[in-house]
C-alpha cells in the first residue's frame, strides 16, 4: 500500500508540475480530488477493512490529500503570476493619443489662477505658506491690529463658531477666517526673519452679491526683513500685475487708504479704458487711460503687528499685501458674476475652464 500511495503521489506531483495554465492545473485537480477523482475513490475503499488496517491506510492517504492540494494550490499561483506578467508585458496604453473631446476634464479658473500667481512669484523668490480655515480670534483679529469694536467683529459680518465653556482667554474664541493674513502671523511667529511668502486659501465673511460670495479665495504675501522698504513693495507689484495681466507697460497707481494691519497703507489701482465698447484693462489704444480700477490692497507692516509676533519694530520692518483670486480671474477672464464659481455648471466649466493640456502654466507661460 505504501508502494502504491508512494508511486501515485509521484505520477500526480508530475502531472501538476506539467499544467501550464490554470485550465489544466483544475483538470488534474478534478481527476485526483474531485468526487471521481482517483484519490476519492481510494478513501472510500477503508470501509472494507479491519480497523487497524482502515487506520493505518486512512491517515496514509489523508497526508496524501493535504500535498496534493498544497502542491495544488502552489502551483496555481505561480501560474496566476506567470499570467499576470504576461499581460503586463502585453497589455499596452498609447498615452500619447489624444482623449477624446467628450470626456476631457478642465482645470477650474481659480485652480488656474492660483498656479499663475504662485509661479509669478515664485520667480521672484517668494515661498509658499499655510494655515488652518478655522481660526481662534487673537490670529484673525487681535494680532492684525483690528480694536475691539471693529465691524469685522460682528456676528452678521463674520462666521463665529459656538464658544467651548472649557476653553477661555483669547484663543478659546473660533471663527471661520476671514482673511489669510492669520497664516502671515503663524509664519512669523514660528519661524525667524528674514520672511519671504505668499499663502493662498478659502475665507469666509456674510455676503452674497454679484461680487462677494460667502466663501471666497485669497491670496496674501509678506515680506519681512532690515532693509524692506516702500521702495521695494511698489516695485515687487508693478511688476507682478504686469505679468499677470501680460501688459508690459499697464499703468498702475498707489492709492493711499486704510488697514488696521499696516502703515502707511495704499490700494492699487490699475489703468483702464470703458470707451470702446466695454472694459479695456491698460487703457485706450492710443495709451491714455481715462479710468482705475482696484485690485488689491497693500502697505508696510503695522509696528504693533510685528511686535504681537515677537519682532522688533526698530529692527525689522517690511511689506503685506492681499487680492481676491476670483476677482484676479474675473479681470483676467471676462467673468462677470462671482457667484458662477461655486454653482457647479459643467457648461460654465467647459466655457471658462482650462484644458490640462494646454493651460498657461509657469514652464509655457502665464499669458493666456
Amino acid at each position: 500500500m505504501t508502494n502504491d500511495i508512494q508511486a501515485l503521489k509521484t505520477e500526480i506531483t508530475g502531472q501538476i508540475g506539467g499544467a501550464k495554465d490554470l485550465k489544466a492545473l483544475d483538470d488534474v485537480r478534478v481527476n485526483v480530488l474531485g468526487k471521481k477523482g482517483r484519490i476519492t475513490d481510494l478513501m472510500k475503499t477503508l470501509g472494507g477493512m479491519d480497523p487497524e488496517e482502515r487506520k493505518t491506510k486512512g491517515q496514509a492517504l489523508n497526508a496524501l490529500k493535504d500535498e496534493i492540494a498544497a502542491l495544488i494550490k502552489r502551483q496555481e499561483s505561480a501560474l496566476k503570476k506567470q499570467e499576470l506578467d504576461g499581460r503586463l508585458a502585453t497589455e499596452t496604453i498609447d498615452i500619447s493619443l489624444s482623449p477624446r473631446p467628450e470626456v476631457m476634464g478642465h482645470i477650474h479658473p481659480i485652480s488656474q489662477t492660483i498656479e499663475e500667481l504662485t509661479a509669478i512669484f515664485a520667480d521672484m523668490g517668494f515661498s509658499v505658506a499655510e494655515g488652518p480655515d478655522i481660526e481662534d480670534d487673537f490670529h484673525n483679529f487681535t494680532a492684525l491690529n483690528f480694536p475691539p469694536g471693529h465691524p469685522a467683529r460682528e456676528m452678521q459680518d463674520t462666521f463665529f463658531l459656538p464658544d467651548d465653556p472649557e476653553e477661555q482667554g483669547e484663543y478659546a474664541k473660533k471663527l471661520l477666517r476671514t482673511h489669510t493674513s492669520a497664516v502671515q502671523i503663524r509664519h512669523m511667529q514660528g519661524n525667524k526673519p528674514p520672511h519671504k511668502i505668499i499663502c493662498f486659501g478659502r475665507t469666509y465673511r456674510s455676503d452674497y452679491d454679484m461680487t462677494h460670495t460667502p466663501m471666497f479665495h485669497q491670496m496674501e504675501g509678506l515680506v519681512i526683513d532690515k532693509a524692506t522698504h516702500m521702495g521695494h513693495l511698489k516695485g515687487c507689484l508693478m511688476d507682478f500685475v504686469r505679468a499677470y495681466f501680460g501688459i508690459d507697460d499697464l499703468p498702475v497707481r498707489f492709492r493711499p487708504s486704510f488697514f488696521p494691519f499696516v502703515e502707511p497703507g495704499a490700494e492699487v489701482d490699475i489703468g483702464c479704458s470703458r470707451k470702446e465698447g466695454g472694459l479695456r484693462l491698460g487703457g485706450n489704444k492710443d495709451g491714455s487711460v481715462d479710468g482705475w480700477m482696484e485690485i488689491l490692497g497693500c502697505g508696510m507692516v503695522h509696528p504693533k503687528v510685528l511686535m504681537n509676533c515677537g519682532l522688533d519694530p526698530d529692527e525689522y520692518q517690511g511689506f503685506a499685501f492681499g487680492m481676491g483670486i476670483e476677482r484676479m480671474a474675473m479681470l483676467k477672464y471676462g467673468i462677470p458674476d462671482l457667484r458662477t464659481f461655486y454653482e457647479s455648471d459643467l457648461r460654465w466649466l467647459r466655457h471658462y475652464g482650462f484644458s490640462p493640456l494646454e493651460r498657461p502654466n509657469n514652464a509655457t507661460g502665464v499669458k493666456a
